[in-house]
């Protein structure tokens, strides 16, 4: 009997193939949350779209709509079809102005060529983290405030 004991490289290949097989299966299922920074990017990029579409109405001089679509949790240029999809994890919600300049609205953020607005506010969140998107109706101007424990 030999007193030399380990292992030969053979079983360490073997051992570490096996468990690279097993990451590469598991890995994909465990379910990715979006993190705080990745919200707060979510919250920049529709706060972002909002701002250009505002310039937009006021360069072409025409009315621009931002659609909000929170079934489908997505927020549409009017100007550009640019969309921002905001993640399943993430709450979504809007509140808009029901009428806006004597016409119903109720899913969309209008942008006038004088820089006013119909206004509205989105809010994003997830575990109690989160991000209002506010549009001034008088000014149309943007601002981003956190909520929760930012």
């Amino acid at each position: 009997m030999d007193d030399e004991s380990g292992f030969t490289l053979i079983e360490v290949v073997c051992v570490l193939a096996i468990v690279a097989l097993l990451a590469a299966l598991v890995l994909p299922a465990i379910p990715r949350a979006t993190s705080q920074e990745r919200l707060a990017g979510y919250a920049v990029e529709v706060a972002a779209l909002l701002k250009g579409d505002r310039n937009a109405a006021i360069r072409t001089h025409q009315a621009v709509s931002t659609t909000l679509e929170p079934d489908r949790r997505i927020v549409r240029s009017g100007a550009t079809d640019d969309v921002v999809e905001i993640p399943a994890d993430v709450t979504f919600a809007a509140l808009l102005a029901k009428q806006c300049l004597d016409r119903r609205t109720g899913s969309t953020i209008d942008f006038f060529p004088g820089g006013a607005s119909c206004g509205g506010a989105i809010a994003i969140s997830r575990n109690g983290v989160g991000y209002q998107i506010r549009v001034n109706w008088l000014t149309g101007g943007i601002e981003i405030v956190a909520t929760g424990k930012v």
